[in-house]
């Protein structure tokens, strides 16, 4: 699929690596709609990628808000004309132990709201998203592109019970939805990022970030940039659909 000149809509879009993505799609010309939680990074990241001369508009959207994600779509499709390209990016982190326990007496246990916090934006807000810009898709006769983001963490990780299910669920997704889409001229794929550099791994502390940095490979984080990458892949490669790229340094939880 062209990326010029197409409409790309990216959830979390304002920061982190949904905005790396969205300054790389706007560079390659594409027009871009943000969906994020804070107006004021959604503003910022507006005047930014307006300098690529495409059209950039933002929408103050919680992705686990059906009728809001039903409306925000409705009016991006009216918006722009079409979707293109959705990358399924908003996502958060509430780590804790399943169960904590000393000397056989369990003294605390991952909460079910620390739980569903997760579930909820991380793989509900995909779901909703996804069937939107489906839906958009469809419609349209022109098919398109959905880029789910998971994670290396889908695996299983310690500390992460809450985090890895909303991943894993996020491939299985991915590879519904690519069998089920197909015939409508959708593709669907899933990018499974290792540990990239940000400001939280910046303020890592120093043997933290060593003992991590030793079990990959690379030697080095992975870059925002990297991520973008791979999703440009995924979008102009027309004989992707239903897998999921590990870009992750060969680090494996």
């Amino acid at each position: 699929m062209e990326i010029k000149n197409n409409t790309v809509v990216i959830t979390g879009g304002a920061q982190g690596l949904g905005f790396a993505m969205a300054h790389k799609f706007a560079q390659l010309g594409a027009n871009i709609a943000l969906i994020d939680m804070q107006q004021d990074l959604l503003d910022a990241a507006v005047a930014e990628l307006e300098g690529h001369g495409t059209t950039v508009k933002a929408y103050v959207t919680n992705v686990t808000d059906e009728d809001a994600i039903v409306s925000t779509f409705n009016t991006i499709n009216n918006d722009f004309g079409h979707i293109g390209v959705l990358i399924n990016n908003a996502g958060i982190l509430r780590d804790g132990m399943f169960i904590k326990a000393k000397e056989g007496k369990v003294v605390a246990k991952m909460a079910l709201d620390q739980f569903k916090s997760v579930i909820d934006v991380n793989l509900t807000g995909v779901f909703l998203a996804g069937r939107e810009a489906a839906c958009h898709m469809i419609e349209s006769g022109k098919g398109g592109v959905i880029v789910n983001m998971s994670s290396v963490a889908r695996a299983g990780n310690i500390g992460q019970t809450n985090y890895a299910a909303s991943k894993a669920g996020v491939v299985a997704m991915t590879t519904g939805w690519a069998k089920e889409l197909g015939r409508f001229g959708i593709r669907v794929g899933a990018i499974a990022p290792g540990v990239i550099r940000t400001a939280m791994t910046d303020a890592m502390k120093p043997e933290a970030k060593q003992r991590m940095l030793a079990v990959t490979p690379v030697g080095r984080f992975g870059e925002a940039e990297e991520i973008a990458h791979t999703a440009q892949y995924i979008i102009e490669n027309d004989f992707f659909t239903g897998r999921v790229v590990e870009i992750d340094g060969g680090i494996r939880l």
